[in-house]
């Protein structure tokens, strides 16, 4: 992947240059070195690394022909790719006091020639301040459905990456469980994947309620201010960034072998007033919940232009370690009907 970089000049202007990843890259290397080296980190005793592969690929009618991703080229979601995901808890004497989580890729692109690239999801290090946990580096902004919602290795996306919001983010954050639901904060650059310095950022925060796993239910009030690059994956589509204030609405129930997932948002992008509306809908069946059927409409309208994004899919997982997904996708605004197929391995080792 080609991540995008600026320098300052003493002229005071600012040239671009390519870098396969290099400043995700550098700045997880930096933690782990740092935290590895670290007396308290040699004490810790907890590390997990799983292996994880996937195979994409499918047909895009407006392409007329094959493809090789799930959303579009530039998106890092998904493509061809191996990776691994490794989590560290660091303990002292007196117990816990974080954690370290690195999760990179090496995917592969078809166009506009054949490349690899190298994609860096988590990349942080995180503390228990007592009071609130803490996190810097590469993480999710407390922003939206995406903030709890793991979707890196899904076909189905949130709104997070339609446009409304980041997936991951470089910045810091705060966040606090209590009885009742949590709540959280972060201040992060506002670019997403690549890590990119021009004026950009974005402040959010979210309260919820409800405990997933134990309630089964969780809705959150969040927003989000500041001035963004609109990216997609490490491509910057934008010179500079943009205005950026939203209010969300998310909402997950669980009821037997249903599941039901609601976002909604409303806000100022980029000079224009925008509204959008997700909403997933899930059956699980056989034991163990292995196959699921999925639905996902999405309406968006942004100034006078709206449009609809129609999605259902088919999971199924063969056992612990490798699981199937399809999807077939509508977009109205770009005139496509697309057909996904995922085959996707995740193995501790």
């Amino acid at each position: 992947m080609h991540e995008l970089i600026r320098i300052s000049r003493p002229s005071g202007r600012t040239r671009r240059f390519a870098a396969k990843g290099a400043a995700g890259a550098v700045l997880a290397a930096c933690a782990v070195a740092t935290l590895l080296l670290s007396a308290r980190a040699a004490r810790s005793q907890s590390s997990l690394l799983y292996l994880e592969a996937q195979a994409v690929g499918g047909w895009s009618s407006e392409e007329d022909g094959a493809v090789f991703y799930s959303m579009t080229q530039e998106d890092a979601m998904q493509k061809p790719g191996v990776g691994f995901d490794w989590l560290r808890r660091l303990s002292g004497e007196r117990g816990d006091f974080g954690a370290l989580a690195l999760q990179m890729r090496l995917a592969w692109n078809r166009e506009p020639e054949s490349s690899l690239e190298l994609q860096v999801y988590n990349a942080f290090f995180k503390y228990k301040a007592g009071f609130a946990d803490l996190w810097i580096g590469h993480d999710r902004p407390a922003f939206g459905l995406a903030s709890y919602l793991d979707s890196h290795a899904l076909l189905l996306q949130p709104l997070s990456m339609h446009g409304y919001g980041f997936d991951r983010d470089w910045g810091a954050g705060i966040y606090r469980d209590f009885e009742w639901g949590n709540a959280a904060a972060s201040l992060t650059t506002g670019s997403g994947m690549p890590l990119e310095l021009e004026g950009n950022r974005l402040a959010a925060a979210r309260v919820s309620r409800g405990v997933l796993a134990r309630d089964n239910y969780n809705v959150g009030l969040s927003g989000a201010w500041g001035e963004v690059l609109e990216t997609m994956g490490y491509e910057i589509m934008t010179p500079d960034p943009v205005v950026f204030r939203m209010a969300s609405l998310d909402w997950t129930h669980l009821w037997t072998r249903y599941e039901s997932r609601l976002e909604l948002m409303a806000g100022e992008r980029a000079g224009d007033e925008t509204y959008a509306v997700l909403w997933r809908f899930g059956m699980n069946l056989l034991e163990e919940s292995r196959l699921k059927l999925e639905v996902q409409p999405i309406f968006e309208k942004r100034g006078s232009e709206s449009h609809s994004i129609v999605a259902a899919g088919v999971s199924y997982q063969l056992n612990a370690d490798l699981a199937l997904h399809s999807m077939y996708r509508h977009d109205e605004a770009a005139g496509d009907n697309m057909i996904v197929a995922q085959v996707y391995y995740y193995k501790g080792i």
